[in-house]
């Protein structure tokens, strides 16, 4: 059986999606010849925890830890609570204060990539001679947090290995890039960083075609598409909400924020006294204090319900359950190849999506073809409305039911088979 080092920050009991995607592919690989062995983080600074994961993890798995020094620890001394949402991709936007001003600042300019960079030197020297130990010819490096691609980096200078740099989200072009405050040196820095490791691996790996295009501008190196997916489970017997309930699961950032819809929802409340009864706005996770005051400004306070991180097991209960499904991007055209893991949790739950995003959003084409809900851009006001004045309609008919075409592509298991083939045993 072939042996592959899988190098990662997020590993159970962390939480959120960052963590799922290599979870499932540990999980399926031996079926198909590869045995998976992990070096991940001894103690890590996780924002977000999800005990049930850990029951996810596969027995007998090799897996080797060593500590990390994360400056997340000292700053949280300041503010433990602004500490934590950056670190888990908050960024303020309107009136950023002061000391949330120098955190950006401290974690843009003095920590690049991020703050994981102290992680890279003695991982490299530890990883080394776990290389030799177990003779491993293959490491994939894993990012965000992208300093890991440092280590492969690092390990591929060292020794005649085959390393292949995976891309869950974008580096340079990530939406919240630009709100580092990061010097020129800094984004200069930050752009050579790339370029050595687009270059530098063997192989490179991305969730979306988007991100796939823009590194094919910077490297010559193969690159191959393999997005997130969901997690095949038994048939749970979920009780649908008796309310017109549009929920979102997962953290809900500043930029994130859908106000077309908050004012569309306003005005079918003010209009119609049946859709104020029966709606509910239900945000789970992290949600930032903009999101919550811009629904509140439309009035809808009475209607919001903001339930704190579910774990992944109730998260997938929770999807099920609901009316609609709501998925939501930056508007910027640098986030049109952000596909949220999520949405394919969202197809498996077999309730409407609704998601409004940019133009040219590839998250939205997924949905589109697989006949998952509507798309929206920020513009489309009498289009959303109308949309979820039909749904309400066929609410309250109990009529709204999804119909979608076959979505086994996108199962974490035929995504392994994927990997292994295509990119594993290429």
């Amino acid at each position: 059986m072939k042996k592959v080092l899988i190098v990662t920050y997020y590993w159970p009991p962390a939480g959120g999606p960052g963590v799922q995607r290599w979870l499932s592919f540990v999980k399926y690989l031996p079926e198909y010849g590869i045995q998976p062995i992990l070096y991940i983080p001894d103690n890590p600074h996780y924002p977000i925890v999800d005990q049930s994961l850990s029951e996810e993890v596969p027995e007998g798995l090799t897996i080797y830890r060593r500590p990390i020094w994360e400056p997340y620890g000292w700053a949280s001394r300041l503010s433990k609570k602004k500490t934590n949402r950056i670190s888990s991709g908050i960024v303020p936007t309107d009136s950023p204060s002061l000391l949330e001003k120098m955190l950006l600042w401290i974690r843009g300019n003095l920590f690049i990539p991020d703050a994981r960079k102290f992680w890279v030197t003695p991982s490299v020297k530890y990883l080394t001679k776990i290389l030799e130990k177990e003779d491993i010819g293959t490491v994939i490096t894993t990012g965000p947090p992208h300093s890991l691609h440092l280590i492969g980096l690092g390990l591929k200078e060292k020794k005649n290995i085959r390393w292949i740099a995976d891309f869950r989200d974008p580096w340079t072009s990530i939406g919240y890039h630009k709100s580092l405050k990061l010097t020129r040196a800094s984004a200069k820095k930050h752009l050579l960083l790339e370029k050595r490791v687009l270059s530098g691996a063997d192989q490179i790996l991305t969730t979306s075609n988007t991100t796939a295009e823009e590194f094919r501008k910077l490297t010559s190196k193969p690159i191959k598409v393999i997005t997130n997916g969901f997690e095949k489970r038994n048939e749970l017997s979920v009780e649908k909400d008796p309310y017109f309930s549009i929920s979102h699961i997962g953290s809900l950032l500043s930029e994130r924020n859908p106000r077309v819809l908050w004012k569309v929802l306003s005005e079918l409340a003010g209009e119609i006294p049946e859709f104020r009864k029966a709606l509910r706005i239900r945000l789970t996770g992290i949600v930032s204090d903009e999101v919550v005051e811009a629904i509140k400004g439309q009035g809808l306070e009475e209607v919001l319900e903001i339930l704190p991180y579910l774990p992944h097991n109730k998260a997938v209960m929770m999807q099920q359950s609901a009316s609609v499904l709501l998925l939501i991007e930056i508007n910027s055209e640098d986030t049109r190849g952000i596909i949220p893991g999520k949405l394919f949790e969202y197809m498996a739950a077999g309730r409407p999506v609704l998601a409004i995003g940019p133009e040219g959003w590839e998250a939205g084409t997924l949905v589109r073809e697989t006949g998952s809900g509507r798309v929206f851009t920020y513009g489309m006001e009498a289009e959303l409305k109308k949309t979820v004045l039909d749904w309400f309609g066929d609410f309250q008919k109990g009529r709204l039911v999804l119909s979608s075409p076959d979505i086994e592509p996108y199962s974490r298991k035929s995504l392994t088979r994927q990997l292994t083939e295509e990119v594993l045993w290429a």
